[in-house]
């Protein structure tokens, strides 16, 4: 089996990397402080890619051709990928943070034109009120996407919302894509107490979305119905913390890994405080 999924790369800032437009890694702008803490960590290092190689080194190079970065925050991601030696072809980052959408079509498009960033105008209470209340669908076509990325988004998804966006990336994903995806999941016999049709724990009566745990086998179940194949999975680096679970078009002979058991050690994954 194997033991670790590419998580994005965390390399240092002072590099004197030159990424895909020539440009030294200092020049490239790194995110304010405040947008960074929007999506977890805070300091540089994380936000850069001084070594020029792939973000996830797993994923073959021809899957980034076309990139969907679905919740792109203030382009973390989208930041290593223009200092990759060999940048996507086609990148389009989309995320219900206005603030951080605008940022970055000011800061990095500039930098590399095929990278855009566009506002996903969804309602969430905190980060866009006025936004809509269904789910969005998302603006690529069908079957165009070689590389669908979503780290840290299923995590916080009310389970009609994640039905609707796993059917979305089943639309996008092209016949030889790859989707890299997170989740946090729980086995569903270990509640005798739950129903049938409940397939969700959240952690917190304020924000139910902070932290969403989806059963393993509605994530299968939903999955099989839109046409997609589970091809790897990786356990928590921390128990009971994010699975990396990657997606691609059922096909005839695709691999179809089992769960393996979490046993990982115990330890906390808390986002920032202040």
């Amino acid at each position: 089996m194997l033991t670790a999924l590419a998580r994005p790369a965390a390399t240092s800032e002072r590099a004197s990397h030159r990424g895909y437009t020539g440009s030294p890694l200092r020049q490239l702008p790194l995110p304010p402080r405040e947008l960074r803490r929007l999506v977890g960590p805070t300091d540089p290092e994380p936000f850069d890619n001084p070594s020029g190689g792939p973000v996830f080194p797993d994923v073959p190079m021809h899957a980034y051709a076309f990139v969907f970065d679905f919740g792109c925050g203030c382009g973390r991601v989208a930041r290593q990928m223009m200092q990759q030696q060999v940048a996507p072809q086609r990148y389009i980052g989309v995320d219900a943070q206005r603030i951080s959408v605008e940022w970055c079509r000011a800061n990095l498009t500039p930098h590399a034109p095929q990278f855009t960033f566009e506002h996903h105008d969804v309602f969430h209470e905190f980060v866009n009120p006025e936004g809509q209340l269904d789910p969005v669908r998302l603006p690529v076509p069908d079957g165009a996407v070689t590389l669908f990325i979503a780290w840290s988004v299923f995590t916080h998804l009310f389970e009609a919302d994640a039905s609707f966006y796993l059917r979305e990336l089943a639309r996008v994903l092209s016949p030889a894509g790859i989707a890299v995806t997170t989740w946090f999941l729980f086995d569903k016999r270990d509640f005798p107490m739950m129903q049938t049709f409940q397939n969700t724990l959240f952690i917190s009566d304020f924000d139910p979305t902070n932290a969403v745990l989806f059963a393993r086998e509605w994530v299968c179940e939903r999955a099989a119905e839109y046409g997609l194949a589970i091809t790897r999975i990786v356990p928590p680096a921390i128990r009971g913390f994010q699975w990396a679970i990657e997606f691609q078009k059922d096909a005839e002979g695709r691999t179809r890994p089992e769960f393996p058991e979490d046993r990982a050690p115990y330890g906390l994954a808390r986002p920032p405080a202040g």
